[in-house]
């Protein structure tokens, strides 16, 4: 009768795991200021909404490329061309690539995600409830982590369960059953988060996102250069129709 002893591990497991998630998809619920969706996203703020800090920084290489200020090569480096910003996010682009006027993109990425200007962008956005703060984002995606590897644990303690010796005839399609309990709790625990919770560990609370969704198609996916820098923001690099950059941006990553 020991696999008595795991199943209670198992239920235990289980339990504790799904209410750590339900707990944390209150908290990012309602730690979540109210926004009145009336807000007009810049550039800068549907790359983070979208993306993140790196998503901010890839849009400020590729507007600056763009621009004719910032040459970044199919060799994965990016250099100095006119050493004056535009603003702050800008700005430390030029101070991330150093006083030689070049250094690797990679580098430039991630110094520029990190920087002073991008978090205190960020910090707007939480303020105005468009972006999920850290901890909430953080607490979920862990909590979830945590219900996959309980629903794991009790697979691995079935298994064990059943593989013991001693059993009687039928006494593995019973602890089958048994064990199926709190297998099916994790699992409908992570359905039901997948499309419930899923929206918090975003970048975007949901009026973020839908902010980005109400963005115009026109100025998403048409031509121009407002058009392009918008793609950028909302896509990433992979919309950069300029393929010498898209070369600059893929070997920046394979670097990486």
């Amino acid at each position: 009768m020991f696999w008595l002893l795991f199943l209670l591990m198992a239920c235990a497991a289980a339990f504790l795991s799904c209410a750590r998630l339900c707990l944390a998809a209150a908290h990012a619920a309602h730690s979540e200021p109210a926004g009145d969706g009336a807000h007009e996203l810049t550039l800068y703020e549907a790359a983070f909404l979208s993306g993140g800090p790196s998503r901010v920084a890839d849009l400020t290489l590729v507007s600056m490329a763009r621009s004719k200020r910032l040459l970044l090569a199919h060799t994965g480096w990016a250099t100095v061309v006119d050493p004056v910003g535009g603003d702050d996010i800008e700005a430390s682009v030029i101070s991330a690539i150093g006083p030689d006027g070049q250094s690797r993109i990679a580098a430039v990425r991630r110094a520029t995600a990190a920087a002073d200007a991008v978090r205190a962008l960020a910090d707007r956005l939480v303020a105005a409830g468009l972006a999920v703060p850290d901890g909430a984002r953080g607490g979920v995606a862990g909590a979830v982590r945590q219900v996959r590897a309980a629903a794991l644990a009790v697979v691995v303690l079935a298994g064990v369960s059943l593989t013991m010796p001693g059993g009687e005839p039928g006494d593995g399609v019973l602890v089958a059953a048994w064990f199926t309990l709190p297998l099916v709790l994790t699992l409908s625990c992570l359905a039901i988060a997948r499309f419930e919770v899923h929206p918090y560990t975003r970048w975007a609370s949901p009026t973020g996102q839908r902010l980005i969704g109400a963005l115009p198609k026109t100025v998403r996916d048409g031509v121009g250069e407002a058009a392009a820098l918008t793609a950028v923001a909302v896509h990433g690099v992979r919309a950069v129709s300029d393929p010498a950059l898209r070369s600059a941006f893929g070997t920046a990553q394979r670097g990486h």
